[in-house]
């Protein structure tokens, strides 16, 4: 099957994209300057992405592209409005737009998924502060996952949204709980086992149910 994972240059992405590929699936892995450039805040970069794949069959697309700019903003005086603008045009609107113009290669293949890399900092129940406009993107790439669900389960599209682990990245830092190896197994896990019956779920790496 053909898999779509944006955001592969590095990180969990180029793990994922290891990992299937080691499995014999088709991978295209989308960066923002590459043989597969991809700029999910740019609307032009996505049609011509989506124009590239010429109609093809996708199987699974893994919304991976993120930025975590606001890291150690202080509530007095940080948080500038660019930095809300650039962090929803990655985390939330690219997101949106890359599933939206992925809806047909979708359509084309049978029960297909998406999988939205979202964070326990999207969590509403789970929320000691800071990282104001990092915590609010992801809180919305749920809130979107959790609607394209219930709007996709027609076209037999699964939509599931997880949370990686805190993990051992230029993101996460070097102090992270776990390494790529380990989110990355655990994700492939999460994505096998996502269906038409599960659709909308936000879970941990390792399968646990998550609060929102």
């Amino acid at each position: 099957m053909t898999i779509v994972i944006t955001g592969a240059s590095r990180g969990i992405g180029a793990g994922l994209a290891k990992a299937y590929a080691a499995r014999g699936e088709t991978v295209i892995g989308t960066t923002r300057r590459g043989d597969t450039p991809l700029d999910v805040t740019d609307p032009a970069s996505v049609a011509r992405f989506a124009a590239s794949l010429d109609g093809a069959p996708v199987a699974l697309l893994v919304c991976n592209a993120g930025v975590y700019l606001d890291r150690g903003q202080q509530l007095d005086g940080g948080y500038p409005a660019a930095q809300w603008a650039q962090t929803f045009a990655a985390n939330v609107t690219g997101v949106f737009l890359t599933i939206q113009a992925l809806l047909p290669n979708l359509r084309a293949a049978q029960d297909a998924k998406i999988a939205i890399i979202s964070s326990q900092m999207a969590s509403s129940e789970k929320a000691p502060g800071g990282s104001y406009i990092y915590r609010a993107s992801k809180a919305a790439a749920l809130n979107l996952g959790r609607n394209l669900a219930a709007d996709l389960r027609r076209d037999r599209i699964a939509v599931g949204i997880y949370h990686p682990g805190w993990v051992q990245t230029d993101m996460g830092g070097g102090a992270a709980d776990i390494t790529v190896k380990q989110s990355v197994t655990g994700l492939v896990a999460r994505f096998d086992a996502l269906s038409l019956a599960s659709t909308g779920v936000f879970e941990t790496w390792d399968g646990r149910a998550h609060p929102y």
